[in-house]
């Protein structure tokens, strides 16, 4: 499994949700997560996808710590199973 095909199924199951999932491009700002979930009733966090096994480099820990010390959350996605729990932990914040 590639990363790009749990990014469209990522896209795919927050429309389904009735929300979006754009990827998330911070110019000058290097580490930042790779899409920005947004569902109904305001409900928002960010996205790292990772291909399967794979871990997040230093900078992107670093930036993880930093949105979730801004009081955001933060996950990171490494197979299509984990999207629908993800996306429902989400909904439910």
């Amino acid at each position: 499994m590639r990363e790009k095909q749990i990014e469209r199924k990522l896209s795919i199951t927050a429309k389904n949700m009735g929300g979006i999932a754009p990827k998330f491009i911070s110019p000058g700002f290097d580490g930042m997560p790779d899409r920005i979930v947004l569902l109904p009733h305001g409900r928002l966090a960010f996205i790292e996808l990772k291909a399967p096994g794979k871990k997040l480099r230093p900078l992107q820990e670093k930036r993880r710590r930093q949105l979730e010390a801004l009081g955001f959350s933060v996950f990171v996605i490494d197979s299509i199973e984990q999207i629908g729990g993800i996306l429902d932990e989400i909904r439910g914040t």
